[in-house]
């Protein structure tokens, strides 16, 4: 029985809105809320998108065992908590979790009977591009990053059990849905 499903792929291709989407439309998923020591963006709410923290809570959270994961990624952390991955185990309920890579890698690693795993990818390169500079929180020395990091990336997805093509919102957050509902089967929905 599935109980966590984690979306990831590269910067820009969606992840945040695809998530958000699916909670409007399925508000009975829960979502694990990693923490980051990356600066806040204007469009995220603290505790809702990420809980943004300091370098030095981040250390104290790597010295007491509290991540189940975490990579650092442009310059920043990013770690996804143990505590709701074991309550969704504990109370039979799916949770949504929005990662990176190698922290998709680590969850299916760590609890195989329990993930599924979706690589969300853009309609193509240009478009990512275009993304990336239209959303206006990155320099352009960090978006150079991000398409560096993106050829890595890319070549991991066959990994995945899924792969989504978020070339309209509407369409791919009901791919999701489907794919979902098909691997959640008889787990409970209520928080």
């Amino acid at each position: 029985m599935k109980n966590f499903i984690a979306i990831s792929g590269p910067s820009g291709t969606g992840k945040t809105t695809l998530c958000r989407e699916l909670q409007r439309k399925k508000q009975e998923i829960n979502f694990s809320v990693s923490c980051t020591t990356r600066r806040q963006r204007y469009t995220e709410e603290d505790g809702v998108d990420y809980h943004f923290i300091s370098m030095e809570e981040f250390e104290e959270k790597v010295n007491k065992n509290e991540f189940m994961e975490y990579e650092e990624v442009h310059g920043d952390y990013y770690g996804t908590m143990k505590k709701p991955l074991e309550d969704a185990i504990r109370g039979d309920r799916l949770l949504l979790l929005e990662v990176d890579v190698k922290g998709a890698k680590s969850i299916q690693s760590l609890y195989p009977k329990n993930t599924v795993t979706i690589f969300i990818l853009p309609p193509n390169l240009d478009d990512l591009r275009k993304r990336l500079r239209s959303r206006g929180t990155d320099s352009e020395k960090r978006i150079k990053k991000r398409m560096d990091r993106l050829e890595l990336e890319l070549k991991e997805k066959d990994w995945f059990d899924y792969h989504v093509i978020n070339n309209q919102i509407e369409h791919a957050s009901n791919e999701l849905i489907k794919i979902i509902e098909k691997q959640t089967e008889g787990v409970l929905y209520e928080s």
